[in-house]
């Protein structure tokens, strides 16, 4: 399990604000069990109606039954802050190898501060270790894209609806005496 103390920035537009998340906010990654099926299929339908709205895609049934479709206990981590239910993130290993990333979602109020970057840091660091490559998809105009690329992930292939990333794993440096 990851444990961490992380900064969160303050949004675009409210510096000193009280709308801020007060720093050294503590986030987790716990392993999912069979009773976040459920809060994650929620969740997934808040983040993603947007998006699929905007794309002509939302089905409020479809939405929510997807991620009970794929759900994995195995590689599912649910996000908590402050010891709260903020999130979720799948993490398996991929068909052609290396790993998947997929069902990596946030509360919209914790959006925008950094802790989708330190997530998905901590998973990254994790593939790096391993020297392994990491895939993910997003849909077309998607905002997630630019958290994904800023980590480094490029565009493998693309279709109407979704964009596929792909990143090669980071060369850990070697340690010096």
């Amino acid at each position: 399990m990851d444990t961490r103390t992380t900064e969160y920035a303050e949004p675009p537009g409210q510096k000193g604000s009280e709308a801020a998340r007060p720093p050294g906010v503590r986030w987790e990654l716990r392993a999912a069990g069979p009773a976040d099926v459920e809060p994650i299929a929620e969740l997934r339908a808040v983040v993603m109606r947007p998006d699929l709205v905007r794309l002509g895609r939302y089905d409020e049934h479809r939405v929510r039954q997807r991620l009970r479709d794929t759900f994995s206990e195995r590689y599912t981590s649910v996000v908590l802050a402050d010891g709260a239910f903020v999130g979720s993130v799948t993490m398996r290993p991929a068909q052609s190898g290396g790993q998947w990333i997929e069902h990596f979602y946030l509360a919209p109020e914790q959006q925008g501060r950094g802790l989708g970057t330190a997530v998905l840091r901590a998973l990254l660091d994790r593939a790096d270790a391993a020297g392994e490559t990491v895939r993910l998809d997003v849909v077309q105009g998607s905002a997630a894209r630019r958290l994904y690329e800023r980590h480094g992930f490029t565009l493998e292939s693309e279709d109407p609806i979704d964009v596929f990333l792909v990143r090669a794993p980071r060369v850990m440096p070697e340690a010096r005496p």
